[in-house]
């Protein structure tokens, strides 16, 4: 069978550790998959209904951000240099009541799917309101996505009734079901702003629909005190005895846990995303990765949202990633770049319930490939195939392809207009300035 896409010409990671990289390679697509890949040499065709030649480009998995609020491009920069608590209850929390409409959110999601696709992510995990716009503005733009529903105990944003909060959920899995590329699940926002009974209301219809529990857990040392305060546990003790941590549960951001913590997500399976450049920005620490990684804990990168990054490039979340472990143990080995790269790939998509489909480039998984350009002064010479960690940017990335699906070739958006959308986002972001200008100083 002729192939739908065949990439000619590229270089893929030596996997043998003999070199970085392996020239004048090939990657054949069928349909939504990887049909063949290898030397040159040792492919069967080199025809194909479309042939790509990605000469002097490294291919790579796409790259998966393990956790974002895509419609909060609207408040990219709106709110800089606070505190998490100030961020969040003085400004993002008002914004969020004013501004999130279906609209907002389809576009500025729309907006988010663009500038990941255009550093390199091929799969998000999404957590906001009014999710049904956000799947479909990821399954227009052709981004594969793990979009969940946010449950909170406050009016929010399409649900003004918190009693309906779950019912609403459950509506939106429903929706989504059985998508190609849309995974629905749950996203309760936090053990500070979710009781008891909504934690348990919200995991138990994520088990009954087999979908992944989302929660942002100890984020900070006042979130860590305020639940010691409440319910004399931490919070992931707090919700371990509720019964809610298990292999489909992913814990965000896990900055403040201890050692009987670890052990604790260790012995459920839950899986962690860690956020360091949010984190960085909020002041809110950093998570004790390495204690992680040596209990086996999968673990995943995210890129948390745009107003508190403030970018959606995974490239540039690898690097501090890495960095700032060394950094925090004083130890230059402490977290490596092929660890990093592992989980930003296929590490990630373990923790989204996508590893056997997603994250690693070989046959029989779904083709969502990156080619990045190493014809660039700052790439070359090429010594070791992990460099997009250290060396990379988010614009070296030249064609993204996704579920068999060119999305991008040449630095250019092919699954919708960018520039309806940047039209649309800046009408948005006009009123939202109007009114910022309103509020006395």
């Amino acid at each position: 069978m002729i192939p739908d896409i065949l990439l000619t010409n590229i270089c893929l990671p030596d996997r043998t550790g003999k070199q970085p990289i392996i020239e004048d390679c090939c990657i054949a697509i069928q349909g939504d998959t990887i049909q063949q890949l290898g030397p040159a040499s040792q492919c069967t065709t080199l025809e194909a209904k479309t042939v790509i030649d990605g000469q002097g480009q490294l291919a790579l998995p796409g790259l998966i951000n393990g956790h974002c609020h895509a419609a909060m491009t609207l408040f990219r920069g709106l709110a800089d240099d606070l505190s998490l608590t100030d961020w969040l209850h003085n400004h993002i929390f008002p914004a969020e009541s004013r501004y999130v409409q279906p609209d907002m959110v389809y576009w500025c999601s729309k907006l988010a799917a663009a500038e990941m696709i255009l550093s390199g992510t091929t799969t998000v995990a999404d957590g906001y309101f009014y999710e049904h716009q956000a799947a479909q503005a990821f399954a227009d733009a052709g981004l594969r996505a793990v979009a969940a529903q946010g449950v909170i105990d406050f009016p929010a944003p399409g649900v003004p009734d918190p009693e309906k909060k779950i019912t609403h959920a459950a509506e939106f899995l429903n929706k989504w079901q059985n998508h190609p590329l849309v995974q629905p699940a749950v996203f309760a926002h936090s053990p500070y702003t979710c009781s008891p009974e909504t934690l348990v209301a919200a995991k138990e219809l994520s088990r009954t629909e087999n979908t992944l529990f989302f929660i942002h857990v100890a984020e900070t040392e006042q979130e860590k005190d305020m639940i010691l305060g409440r319910q004399e546990d931490s919070p992931v003790c707090h919700l371990y005895k509720l019964g809610l941590l298990d292999p489909a549960t992913v814990c965000i951001h896990g900055i403040w846990l201890d050692e009987q913590d670890m052990d604790i997500l260790a012995e459920t399976g839950a899986g962690v995303v860690v956020c360091p450049q949010s984190n960085l920005k909020l002041a809110s620490g950093i998570a004790p990765l390495q204690g992680l990684l040596a209990r086996n804990i999968r673990v995943g990168i995210g890129t948390d949202g745009a107003a508190s990054n403030n970018r959606l490039d995974l490239i540039r979340e690898m690097d501090i990633c890495a960095k700032i472990q060394k950094v925090q143990s004083l130890d230059p080995v402490a977290v490596p770049a092929r660890k990093v790269v592992q989980m930003a790939t296929q590490d990630g998509a373990s923790v989204l319930g996508l590893g056997k489909t997603t994250g690693q480039l070989a046959p029989g998984k779904k083709a969502d490939i990156i080619l990045l350009n190493l014809d660039t002064a700052h790439l070359q010479p090429v010594h070791a195939s992990e460099l997009p960690v250290y060396a990379a940017q988010g614009s070296d990335v030249q064609t993204v392809l996704i579920n068999g699906k060119l999305v991008m070739q040449d630095r250019k958006v092919l699954s919708f207009d960018l520039e309806e959308t940047l039209d649309q986002v800046r009408q948005l972001a006009a009123q939202v300035k109007k009114d910022q200008m309103k509020i006395p100083a």
